[in-house]
């Protein structure tokens, strides 16, 4: 809720522009509104390869849920991948792990992406516990996930550490390199794909120390300048 419906198709223009070098590199490059902008985005991106998502969505495609939406009119609208599970959500809305699964099946079933926001409360300064946690504690949610869709179903894993999320730095490359690895175990044996992005305060500058690790990134607040995203593309452009 950062942008108003006119800033949000001014930055979507700016998003657009990107869209040659974003396929240059081989980036898959997703933008995610809020509900009301989802159509007059669609227009916007059209004729690029960006993908366009939504912020949420209910686990029902119809019924009497009023002020929900619906995976199945998002499909409709355009709509490749929809973020859940996120941090403010569960913390805000009392979302648990299982309401986030019921929604990445809808999702699925929908024919969409489910993006699927993952990350620890707890944090330790001792770096090994600090990683101990953060696998303790996003386990579950990514079981809890999976154990919803089908194996075959692509799913991308959104790595927040709560802590970080709206800090003025980002959780430390060791510490996310380390923790993404030992989550990777629990989809090893999956025939769809599963990739990690990381966010938590992501922004230019951090791609190189992470690309070992995840296959992406989640960013926030960093690119609500385009000139930013620019360079986040740039730096994930250079071998």
């Amino acid at each position: 809720m950062y942008f108003d419906l006119p800033s949000t198709l001014r930055y979507m223009e700016s998003v657009a522009a990107l869209s040659s070098a974003a396929e240059r590199a081989g980036i898959d490059l997703f933008v995610i509104p809020d509900f009301v902008s989802i159509l007059p985005c669609k227009d916007k991106l059209s004729g690029t390869n960006i993908w366009l998502g939504a912020q949420d969505c209910y686990s029902e495609d119809k019924g009497a849920y009023t002020g929900e939406v619906s995976p199945m009119t998002l499909k409709q609208a355009g709509v490749k991948i929809v973020e859940i599970g996120h941090a403010e959500r569960r913390r805000l809305f009392g979302e648990t792990d299982q309401d986030v699964a019921k929604k990445a099946a809808a999702i699925v079933e929908n024919g969409m992406v489910p993006l699927i926001c993952i990350g620890e409360k707890s944090q330790s300064q001792i770096a090994s516990q600090a990683v101990g946690i953060a696998v303790r504690e996003c386990q579950p949610q990514i079981k809890a996930a999976l154990s919803q869709i089908p194996d075959d179903a692509d799913v991308i894993f959104g790595y927040e550490p709560v802590w970080a999320i709206g800090a003025s730095e980002p959780a430390g490359a060791d510490h996310v390199v380390t923790v993404v690895q030992n989550l990777r175990n629990l989809v090893s044996n999956r025939k769809g794909s599963a990739r990690f992005l990381y966010g938590g305060s992501a922004g230019p500058g951090i791609w190189k120390a992470l690309s070992q690790g995840v296959d992406g990134l989640f960013l926030g607040r960093f690119v609500h300048d385009p000139k930013n995203l620019e360079k986040v593309i740039q730096d994930m452009s250079e071998p």
